[in-house]
């Protein structure tokens, strides 16, 4: 499935154990011997959720969070059964999902993580300027992210910069990180590079996380469209939590072989 261009594995393991390893997440994500993602998502039976939702990076690395997998998810588990609204317990805890009239699933990311032990930094710091080059802000939503406001989003060398702040000793987890510029009232072109993975074509958190330094830097309102390269995402950060909401398309289902799984379990 995608998100906006933002692609996943899902692995349904509802009625059975769980069987992503950090072997397998590595495995499935290589686009030549296995299958491709940004991420993988495995779905889980959960007692009080609907279900639980575990996520992966491409290098096997665990994600904390991920809205676009999330919305991803509740696609597949809505339809499935026969509903418009769900809950997934994820990392962040238990998150709403809900189909819109038109077709989008939104999804509430949770309230964003505004303290920097919680995004996390190594060290005190204001978040909304970083003492980073390029005056970033950092915001925490569930994972963390480096959000840098720039004249133009399409000038900036996003595979070099990306892996620089990446890697950068103030985030002691490494870090998603955005670079976004405003094209109008409310309205911003956001690029990304997420931990893990490198440059993917969309990010459900780093939205949310973009939305949300905009409006705290007095860009922009609540309420945010953001460009990406692989579509059209929209945020609203409500008193309930922050919303994302985006298309989603399912493109093929298919099994593991037994062989394939014996090998990277």
């Amino acid at each position: 499935m995608h998100g906006a261009g933002n692609d996943f594995v899902i692995i349904d393991s509802r009625g059975r154990a769980a069987v992503t390893t950090p072997s397998l997440a590595r495995a499935l994500g290589d686009r030549h011997r296995g299958v491709g993602f940004d991420q993988l998502a495995e779905i889980r039976d959960h007692d009080t959720a609907d279900v639980a939702l575990d996520f992966w990076n491409s290098d096997g690395s665990r994600a904390g969070a991920c809205g676009n997998a999330t919305r991803c998810v509740a696609d597949l588990v809505m339809a499935g059964l026969g509903r418009d609204r769900l809950s997934l317990r994820t990392a962040r805890g238990d998150l709403g999902a809900r189909r819109l009239d038109d077709g989008r699933v939104s999804v509430n990311m949770g309230a964003p993580i505004l303290d920097w032990q919680g995004v996390p930094l190594a060290r005190a710091a204001d978040l909304m300027h970083l003492p980073l080059p390029g005056d970033p802000a950092a915001v925490g939503m569930g994972n963390p992210h480096c959000v840098f406001f720039v004249p133009d989003a399409e000038a900036v060398d996003l595979a070099d910069e990306g892996r620089r702040f990446e890697h950068d000793p103030l985030f002691p987890e490494r870090t998603n990180v955005e670079f976004a510029s405003l094209t109008a009232p409310d309205r911003l072109r956001m690029r990304v590079w997420e931990r893990g993975t490198g440059i993917t074509l969309a990010c459900g958190s780093g939205a949310c996380a973009t939305a949300v330094a905009a409006h705290l830097r007095g860009l922009t309102g609540r309420s945010v469209t953001l460009d990406v390269d692989g579509g059209t995402l929209t945020v609203d950060w409500r008193d309930d939590g922050v919303w994302l909401s985006g298309p989603v398309e399912r493109v093929f289902a298919g099994e593991l072989s037994p062989a394939y799984l014996a090998a990277h379990g």
